[in-house]
């Protein structure tokens, strides 16, 4: 292992973070944020992150830096700077008046066992923002700053808002991608760095060049998230509100700028623009590269693009039979709020216009299997992905073939490209090991909650691997995650660390081979 390399990319990571940390203390300054409060906030996380960042760019940078990037450094540098940056995401929330910390705001010095807790949720927190997560611990029980309000998270300062928000619109195309691929030039290797943390099974390059390549992809995101911000203005929402939802809804987060959130707003015009974008931010991004360049022919045969809506149709539709069937709704409330849900769930987006954890039965299967199946490769949804579990339905299908027919050869194709046995091999190592993972997290969280029902347990951990935020039964859409003791919390912070990373390139870290001594020269 060099570890010189994974030094260089965690520190360049770190020193990035301190941009978007600054931007959001001066979103805070205007709109008139109390000035010890911001400084408190961020100004500890920018030296601590520019100076840690700036002793291992130091330690890491080599003359033959650009040469010594392999695949193998590439993902245990992603996995493990991932942690690092969500521990200094987390400052902000434990340092400013959210959560508990070594700081007093509410005029009561906290116990060490608050501080602690503090500590912890603010960890919980950033981790659901960086990876888009959306599930949060910001409510009465765990932050002071809620006392005698009737809004928890519309009283915490404007900066802690805006940063929250901002954590998941950078972890959305991926933070450290970002970073990267800007500085190649010095790194080389920037292809493995971006197959390491973009979801999906594969990255194509949109052009010759990766840096071109990466210019495209955060165009494009960027320039949607302008635009729902854009038309959001134009429904009536403040540019505050309007800035915050548009940074989590393309990076498919869900976050909200107040407890109710969507559902507090009741607005269906503002529904109608989210849920279009949700839809936008669960396509493969390749795809909207190939509108710009007019070449739709592509986008209309995509097979993905095809089970994509059609699962998000079916969805719709169920749901809205179901609740006027079984709950009794009239039709155009069951059409606008199932779409709705169909779009947040099967995104792994998260926002709720309507409390859907009372839903009729048959409706929390659907929404457990959207959780479960997620949106497309390429794009910012979590979940399996659509590719993957297509691609293992057709390999299925192959091999009853193959039982019928021996000596026939069937190849699993995908948009008329044969695709190889390696790559079958990766997804199907996926999958299962999500399946184990997600069992055994099973039976541990209901051992560390053993007060809640098996839909709760379950519900959480698909919700932590997919990355979705609300849950079924006690964590639906209007509960927040406060409850859950701390080992819930840091486990269930790792499932989505894991989840977000796609798995594979957090548990190279555990391989012994990643760690063996390189030979001098």
């Amino acid at each position: 292992m060099r570890y010189d390399v994974i030094a260089l990319v965690a520190g360049w990571s770190l020193v990035l973070l301190t941009i978007p940390l600054l931007a959001s203390g001066a979103v805070g300054y205007i709109m008139h944020d109390d000035m010890s409060i911001i400084l408190w906030s961020f100004l500890p996380p920018v030296i601590f992150s520019a100076a840690l960042g700036g002793i291992f760019i130091r330690i890491g940078t080599r003359r033959d830096t650009p040469e010594r990037l392999r695949d193998r450094e590439a993902f245990a540098a992603v996995a493990l700077s991932w942690p690092l940056i969500v521990a200094v995401g987390s400052l902000p929330f434990w340092l400013g008046p959210t959560f508990h910390g070594p700081i007093t705001w509410d005029g009561d010095g906290g116990t060490l066992y608050e501080i602690l807790g503090g500590m912890i949720r603010g960890w919980f927190e950033s981790m659901s923002g960086f990876t888009t997560t959306g599930a949060t611990t910001i409510d009465p029980y765990a932050s002071p700053n809620c006392v005698d309000v009737d809004d928890c998270i519309a009283s915490q300062p404007s900066s802690i808002l805006f940063w929250r928000s901002l954590t998941q619109w950078l972890g959305g195309m991926g933070i450290i991608m970002l970073g990267m691929l800007l500085l190649s030039r010095a790194l080389g290797g920037g292809m493995s760095i971006a197959r390491a943390e973009l979801t999906g099974p594969s990255l194509s390059r949109l052009r010759p060049r990766l840096q071109e390549t990466a210019q495209a992809l955060w165009g494009i995101y960027l320039g949607l998230t302008v635009l729902e911000f854009l038309l959001l203005m134009w429904a009536d929402l403040s540019w505050f509100d309007a800035i915050n939802y548009a940074m989590t809804t393309m990076p498919t987060g869900g976050f909200g700028t107040t407890d109710a959130a969507i559902i507090g707003m009741n607005d269906p015009l503002v529904e109608g623009i989210i849920t279009i974008f949700m839809v936008f931010a669960g396509v493969n991004f390749t795809l909207f590269h190939f509108v710009l360049l007019k070449e739709y022919t592509k986008v209309v045969n995509d097979q993905e693009l095809r089970v994509y809506l059609l699962v998000l149709v079916a969805a719709w539709v169920v749901f809205a039979v179901n609740l006027v069937h079984s709950a009794g709704w009239e039709w155009g409330p069951a059409l606008r709020h199932g779409a709705f849900q169909a779009a947040s769930i099967g995104t792994s987006t998260g926002y709720a216009s309507t409390d859907f954890a009372i839903w009729p039965v048959l409706s929390l299967f659907i929404l457990l299997f959207l959780m479960v199946v997620g949106a497309s490769a390429g794009s910012t949804g979590g979940g399996l992905k659509i590719l993957r579990l297509r691609l293992a339905f057709v390999l299925a299908r192959r091999e009853i073939s193959r039982m019928v027919q021996p000596r026939a050869i069937v190849s699993v194709r995908m948009n008329g490209e044969v695709v190889d046995d390696s790559r079958m091999w990766v997804v199907i190592g996926m999958l299962s090991t999500w399946a184990a993972l997600a069992m055994i997290s099973s039976v541990l969280l209901a051992f560390f909650e053993p007060t809640h029902s098996m839909e709760t347990i379950l519900s959480v951990i698909v919700s932590a691997l997919g990355n979705t935020g609300p849950a079924l039964g006690a964590f639906g859409p209007t509960s927040t995650w406060a409850s859950l003791n701390w080992y819930s919390l840091i486990y269930t912070s790792a499932l989505m660390w894991a989840g977000r990373l796609e798995l594979l390139t957090v548990l190279v870290l555990f391989h012994p081979r990643t760690w063996r001594k390189e030979s001098k020269g």
